[in-house]
């Protein structure tokens, strides 16, 4: 149990699963790796707020902090979202449900809980976190983050600070368009991404690529491989990564086209921002250390020839990745108690 008067509790709603954390005001986390309960999203905001605030109170118990020290909730959800948490009125895949067109998921669960609640895409809320680990919360550094998952998440930050832009699409990193012939072992390819646009860093550097794009390209080309005998390609996509640890060629070839994407957009980043860092996350490099460490060389390897004083620019694995978004999301919520001074 923390000494600490004050707490702040980050929430990272998922698809299928919600992920607590804590934060007391000395700055130290109280609880370790994931902590969680089962989503309902796909039940509408009621039911959804309801299970939130319930497994709130079951994840407080078990780090230990009575409810009367909670001060802020950060919420992190992913998108489409403006900046302030107001859902998009097309819905998406994990907000199916009618009643959240146009829903403010932020507001509603600030009434559920009676806190003051902050909001941010999970994507960014990672970004963050990636950031305070490096560089700590008060500092005038800037980072550039891409968390490749089922999509392609991410985020800028500088002065500690998230950048969500006007709408909310700020740190929408995965729908940067990239010179995506360049790469080599993919001619002939059309890197088609599910927001409309070709070439952009979600249509190669996801597993939603991998399944949809990359897997199909290389198979047709080495139709012996046992992946080709998959019935299922959507299964076939998540063996690729354990494959590749193993050194499977054909694998490691389509990690390796991720990589060089991935340089091509830090290069982008580079030439608009100047960052101190960049930093990968995602399923990706939560694996083996052989395998992350040769995905990351392989992304330096890729990038452009920069500027003598950006060569040395470090490219970091972000820490804790099962649990980034949460934390990210508790230090936006630090953030506001500071700035109110609640």
């Amino acid at each position: 149990m923390s000494p600490a008067e004050k707490v702040v509790a980050g929430v990272d709603l998922g698809g299928t699963a919600i992920n607590y954390t804590f934060l007391d005001e000395r700055g130290q986390f109280l609880l370790d790796g994931l902590c969680e309960h089962p989503a309902r999203s796909v039940e509408g905001p009621d039911v959804c707020l309801g299970q939130i605030a319930d497994g709130l109170t079951a994840a407080a118990a078990k780090a230990g902090v009575p409810l009367q020290k909670l001060v802020a909730v950060g919420l992190d959800t992913p998108g489409p979202a403006s900046a302030t948490g107001m859902l998009s009125r097309r819905g998406s895949t994990n907000f199916v449900h009618p009643s959240w067109a146009g829903y403010d998921i932020r507001a509603g669960l600030e009434h559920r809980l009676g806190l003051p609640v902050t909001y941010l895409n999970d994507g960014n809320a990672a970004a963050l976190w990636g950031h305070v680990s490096i560089f700590g919360s008060e500092n005038d550094s800037t980072s550039v983050a891409a968390i490749v998952g089922t999509g392609l998440g991410g985020g800028v930050v500088t002065g500690g600070r998230v950048i969500t832009g006007r709408n909310g699409f700020g740190g929408e990193l995965g729908h940067v368009l990239i010179p995506h012939t360049a790469i080599p072992g993919i001619d002939g390819l059309v890197p088609r991404c599910n927001c409309g646009r070709t070439g952009d860093l979600e249509s190669l550097c996801s597993l939603t690529a991998i399944r949809n794009t990359l897997l199909p390209h290389f198979l047709a080309r080495d139709p012996g491989h046992p992946l080709a005998r998959q019935a299922d390609i959507a299964a076939a996509a998540k063996l690729v990564r354990g494959l590749a640890e193993r050194g499977d060629e054909l694998c490691r070839d389509i990690f390796r086209v991720q990589a060089r994407a991935l340089a091509l957009f830090f290069d982008e980043m580079i030439n608009v921002f100047d960052p101190d860092a960049l930093i990968v996350g995602g399923g990706v490099v939560e694996a083996a250390e052989e395998f992350r460490s040769w995905f990351v060389a392989e992304i330096r390897a890729g990038m452009p020839g920069q500027r003598d004083e950006q060569a040395g620019l470090p490219i970091h694995v972000m820490p804790d990745g099962d649990t980034a978004g949460a934390r990210g999301a508790a230090l936006d919520a630090a953030r506001l108690v500071r700035e109110r001074g609640l």
